[in-house]
């Protein structure tokens, strides 16, 4: 096991948003974050990138405390897709996934031909190699997110965090975003409020409820109509699929 949570507790702004989480994502899984707004999905992931450190608890990377190793070699290792990477500035597509580029460098080197080969690599796994020299405010949300994920990539990292990576995108693109996730050969830890694209590319999930772990397992075993009822305040409908393992969850409008 690469990254691992261990008992993580983490007050912000005097509020406990963290509290006593575990988390040990097996080698190549996708694994999804659940819960409401205010569940401590978003703070779960800093401490797992290590940008913040929790008051009670260990985050360990390749089982030493993140906090211990320094963030250029953490970067190396864990890298991160937030929700609100947004820039003005005229900078192009290739010039925004080459910043995935910079734990490799020297403090006083240029790019390499190791820099160039990575970022045509993950250009082309994120379909986005004809539109390297695009500037990026031309490009669609689709598109951006994409170029983020490319970015990541370009790390050559081992674990991928995504915060809310389907926030703002069209149906098609949350799919193809999803799927391309689940597809690569890394783990990856997605915060997600959407559960039926939970249930059909997680590996596994972990449901947050006011900063505790309240269930994890399979969506299978994790999505129930009691869990969603206490959780999320919804009545809610959960249907297996005997042929995929899938489930898929359909909503009950409340009675007026």
């Amino acid at each position: 096991m690469s990254l691992h949570a261990d008992r993580v507790s983490w007050r912000r702004g005097g509020a406990l948003v963290v509290d006593g989480v575990t988390l040990a994502p097996q080698p190549g899984q996708t694994v999804g974050l659940l819960g409401p707004n205010g569940s401590g999905k978003s703070s779960l992931l800093r401490l797992l990138q290590g940008v913040s450190r929790p008051d009670a608890g260990t985050v360990l990377l390749d089982d030493e405390p993140i906090q211990a190793q320094g963030r250029r070699a953490v970067a190396r290792r864990v890298a991160a897709v937030t929700q609100h990477a947004e820039t003005d500035t005229d900078i192009t597509v290739h010039d925004v996934v080459r910043l995935g580029r910079t734990p490799h460098r020297s403090l006083f080197g240029g790019g390499s031909a190791a820099d160039e080969t990575a970022i045509r690599a993950a250009l082309d796994r994120v379909g986005l190699t004809d539109k390297a020299d695009r500037l990026w405010r031309t490009l669609s949300g689709g598109e951006r997110q994409r170029a983020h994920i490319a970015r990541a990539l370009a790390q050559e990292p081992r674990e991928l965090l995504l915060d809310e990576p389907t926030n703002h995108l069209d149906i098609r693109h949350q799919l193809d975003l999803l799927h391309l996730v689940s597809t690569l050969e890394v783990t990856s830890i997605v915060a997600i409020h959407d559960l039926n694209l939970a249930a059909m590319f997680c590996d596994a999930v972990l449901v947050l409820d006011r900063g505790r772990a309240v269930a994890a397992g399979t969506p299978a075993q994790v999505l129930t109509p009691q869990l969603i009822r206490e959780v999320y305040e919804v009545e809610a409908e959960v249907t297996h699929d005997p042929a995929t393992g899938r489930v898929a969850v359909s909503y009950l409008v409340p009675a007026r």
